[in-house]
């Protein structure tokens, strides 16, 4: 499984999926509006774009999910579900896009129920209570063969005091599975930590409970069969101005690398431009020079180095004083074969852009599922 963000469309149009990988794709984002409805970051691309991703996925037999929020878009969340009137009209809404665009799902990307995600955010202690009862409606009115995820955190929804629920199983009831973000645990800092751990190997973390390990122990432990959990992973990484040398609370170990001159160093740029801090893709990673093929080494004064306690690789360079977090095949593989181990239903990987012309990452993750040797 893979996201498709409509952002992508210019540089990567659906048709560029190789649709033999996947299974699901999950198109971001709808958003949901302040009267209840769905609008578009830019409502002549993205409809265009999903529109283009059915036909292509449905054309090889791959189903396509409309994901509704995201980051930037859970503001009227809260409001859309806080009354039965009010959840008729979202619901209603959400199945005439499901109808209009021949989708084969919803996936609700809420961040976060009972919490204010970014500033912004509409938001009361009530959230998760009637998130629930939106649930049992929109799966009232979608067809029987279709599927509801949810994107979620590293715990369990928030309670009422904003402490994860100790109980998930009507959620269960009514999602076919949930999708565990377990990405932006650290973001870019001077003081940068893994983006995605697998674990927390080390016992040193200063987010103990956030890593894949630990969030799928969480949910299960609530009460969400491990076969309805499907694991988020990264294909993006951070960009951190920054000379250290080793993760924050981590030990590193240092792996192949190119030394180069300060005069030869390249400079990363993130997706906008700019070096000091913000996302870049794995596959900028390589475009840009700081990894080489087919191993991905370090390369254009970038040294790449191994993150025993969070099973994450991260480079620094001493030249661009830049240190990148991010996950590689080694870490994806690693990630998914935890996932197989754990009895998960998959992996979802935000997002399928991010990846080399190669599927070098989703590859990875086939292998660590077992689905290819």
């Amino acid at each position: 499984m893979a996201y498709y963000p409509d952002w992508a469309g210019l540089d990567f149009p659906p048709e560029k999926i190789d649709f033999g990988r996947f299974d699901w794709i999950d198109f971001a984002f709808a958003l949901p509006s302040p009267q209840f409805g769905l609008t578009w970051d830019d409502p002549t691309t993205a409809p265009m774009l999903l529109n283009r991703l059915v036909a292509a996925a449905h054309a090889k037999g791959k189903k396509v999910k409309l994901s509704i929020g995201g980051w930037t878009g859970a503001k009227y969340f809260s409001p859309a579900v806080s009354s039965a009137a009010n959840r008729e009209i979202f619901v209603n809404n959400i199945v005439e896009t499901y109808h209009k665009y021949e989708l084969d799902g919803i996936d609700i990307d809420w961040e976060y129920p009972g919490q204010p995600g970014q500033e912004g955010n509409i938001w009361t202690q009530d959230d998760t209570s009637n998130y629930f009862l939106f649930l049992v409606l929109l799966r009232s009115q979608l067809p029987p063969t279709a599927r509801i995820s949810a994107a979620t955190q590293v715990v369990p929804f928030a309670d009422q005091n904003g402490q994860p629920l100790k109980n998930v199983t009507p959620f269960a009831s009514v999602l076919d599975w949930i999708l565990i973000m377990n990405y932006d645990v650290w973001g870019s800092s001077s003081n940068p930590g893994p983006n995605a751990p697998l674990s927390n190997a080390c016992g040193n973390s200063t987010q103990p409970e956030a890593n894949a390990y630990s969030a799928i122990g969480a949910w299960v432990g609530a009460g969400m069969p491990a076969s309805k959990i499907v694991l988020g992973v990264p294909s993006y990484g951070y960009i951190s101005r920054s000379t250290a040398t080793k993760l924050r609370t981590r030990a590193g170990l240092e792996v192949d690398g190119e030394e180069v001159t300060v005069a030869d160093a390249v400079i990363l740029k993130n997706e906008d431009g700019g070096s000091d801090n913000g996302q870049l893709q794995f596959s900028d990673l390589v475009s840009q020079g700081a990894l080489v093929g087919p191993s991905f080494d370090g390369a254009g004064g970038f040294t790449r180095h191994w993150d025993e306690c969070s099973s994450t690789p991260y480079l620094t360079s001493t030249g661009a004083e830049q240190v990148i977090t991010y996950d590689d095949p080694q870490s994806l593989q690693l990630k998914a074969a935890l996932a197989k181990e754990q009895g998960l239903l998959g992996v979802n990987m935000f997002d399928v852009h991010g990846d080399t012309d190669q599927w070098d990452l989703i590859d990875a993750v086939r292998k660590g599922l077992g689905l290819i040797h």
